[in-house]
């Protein structure tokens, strides 16, 4: 019995480095698939950085200045609302002709 214990240890030992040596071969072809980023590359991510940093700043001036502009048309509304809403004597009254 101790014999077929030792086999199998040594055959699950034997069947781990199998799998830890093909582990190890594939991740070594994986990096170097992969592009090493030079200088000029890391340059230009900066670049790019500051460009999205710089358009994310002008969606936000725009967003405001949309706000402010419903806020304008929503009180231009409100005003022309109002005064569809008085009696016609009141609007003649708020005519004033003066003599020139």
């Amino acid at each position: 019995m101790d014999r077929w214990i030792l086999d199998e240890v040594f055959v699950f030992a034997g069947l781990m480095a199998t799998l830890g040596c093909i582990t190890r071969i594939i991740l070594t072809a994986m990096n170097r698939r992969k592009p090493v980023l030079k200088e000029s590359a890391l340059t230009t991510l900066e670049e790019m950085a500051q460009r999205l940093a710089r358009i994310e700043q002008a969606v936000d001036a725009t967003s405001v200045e949309v706000e402010r502009i419903s806020e304008g048309q929503r009180f231009t509304t409100k005003l022309l609302v109002e005064k569809g809403h008085q009696n016609p004597a009141d609007m003649s009254r708020a005519k004033a002709i003066t003599p020139h």
